[in-house]
């Protein structure tokens, strides 16, 4: 090889959520985008959801038996026991990439899928870049981030968990938003109705549980609230479809329920406002396409990473936090007001949409694709 302009190829490791694998699909666009040849290639868990996503984008991928180290002994023990074999695929695939590119660079996305990635890169003498997208970063990335030539986040690292690496914040990493639909190409897509406004619920590609109670018991309480609204719902594959869908007919509350959004570009084009999980994949989203949101965080991280996630948007103004007390009439009863008042006063609502402005451009993608092609490589992974 050994040409003036050396080939480049990255490695990314990641996976067990679309929230992991997005963000990698997305800079993998941008990366293309600045080199239409550039090499790419994706090694994510063995979980069904990964080689879904990947298969349905057209991504070159491969999987590996890491798992998460959760679920007290048999977990760490299950943990251990995969390790090597990770460590392995991880390193065949870098090797395999060697053969074709002068200079290969490993990209951890964070989790327990990309652990690995750090002895791989360390062993085949790669450079190693993490990305961290949640504001409080877990084990693995924190572990990563001291190995790491170089380490991105996606969202401000909450204060106080700063000192294990010099991090690079960018903005949001998301995709599907570069081609932005019209508002009623959107409506159509989803069979909405252009006359209404559009409350977007979602609990993230696997769906939130308590997420689609509350909004079924929401209907059913607060009907009329939702006069002039329409609800476009993304269950997630657990079985609470059809629950929801006549919750909401019962109701007499205008609603699409569907199992899974593939262009949530499309569906927050559509929005009005969204009610749901703040990972760090969703509050990009937001932030992207400029929608309110009305966030409940995830209810049994210890560390309430989600609810630090969504932290810049409540600051703005232009969204609002609110504990998932799981049981769904906790949650009306909890929540229930602040819901309605954002049906109701559109004027609150257009104020939170306009706060959104101010937060710049969701570019996180573009930012880090220039700078692994920009940036001198060689970096490596040092003792």
């Amino acid at each position: 090889m050994g040409s003036d302009n050396p080939s480049r190829g990255f490695v990314f490791v990641g996976g067990g959520t679309g929230g992991h694998l997005y963000p990698a699909i997305a800079i993998i666009e941008q990366l293309q985008a600045l080199d239409p040849e550039v090499k790419t290639h994706i090694v994510c868990s063995q979980r069904r959801i990964d080689s879904a996503i990947l298969e349905s984008e057209h991504r070159v991928y491969s999987t590996i038996p890491a798992s998460s180290p959760s679920g007290g002994v048999r977990g760490v023990l299950r943990f251990v026991k995969n390790w090597g074999a990770s460590v392995r695929g991880v390193r065949s695939v870098i090797k395999a990439m060697k053969n074709e590119c002068d200079e290969v660079v490993v990209v951890s996305m964070g989790g327990f899928v990309s652990a690995p990635s750090a002895m791989a890169a360390r062993a085949e003498k790669c450079e190693l870049v993490l990305v961290n997208l949640d504001a409080v970063p877990g084990k693995a990335n924190r572990w990563i981030g001291k190995r790491a030539g170089r380490a991105f986040t996606a969202a401000k690292v909450r204060d106080g968990l700063s000192g294990f690496g010099d991090w690079i914040q960018t903005r949001p990493i998301v995709r599907g938003f570069d081609d932005r639909r019209e508002r009623q190409r959107a409506y159509t897509e989803f069979g909405l109705d252009s006359d209404r406004r559009t409350l977007l619920v979602t609990g993230g590609s696997q769906g939130a549980r308590s997420v689609n109670r509350f909004m079924v018991e929401m209907a059913r309480t607060h009907s009329d609230d939702f006069v002039g609204w329409q609800v476009l719902h993304q269950v997630g594959g657990g079985g609470d479809g059809e629950e929801v869908a006549i919750g909401y007919r019962e109701a007499g509350v205008n609603a699409v329920v569907v199992e899974y959004i593939e262009q949530m570009g499309a569906a927050l084009e559509a929005a009005d406002l969204m009610v749901g999980r703040c990972g760090a994949g969703t509050v990009g989203e937001c932030w992207s396409a400029k929608v309110p949101g009305v966030f409940l965080p995830y209810p049994y991280h210890k560390d309430e990473h989600q609810k630090h996630n969504a932290a810049v948007l409540v600051q703005a103004g232009a969204a609002v936090v609110c504990d998932d007390l799981i049981d769904a009439e906790r949650n009306v009863a909890a929540h229930g007001d602040t819901l309605s008042a954002l049906l109701r006063e559109h004027d609150r609502l257009d104020a939170m949409k306009h706060a959104m402005e101010g937060l710049g451009d969701a570019d996180g993608a573009r930012v880090i694709a220039d700078a692994l092609m920009n940036d001198s490589l060689g970096v490596m992974f040092s003792d």
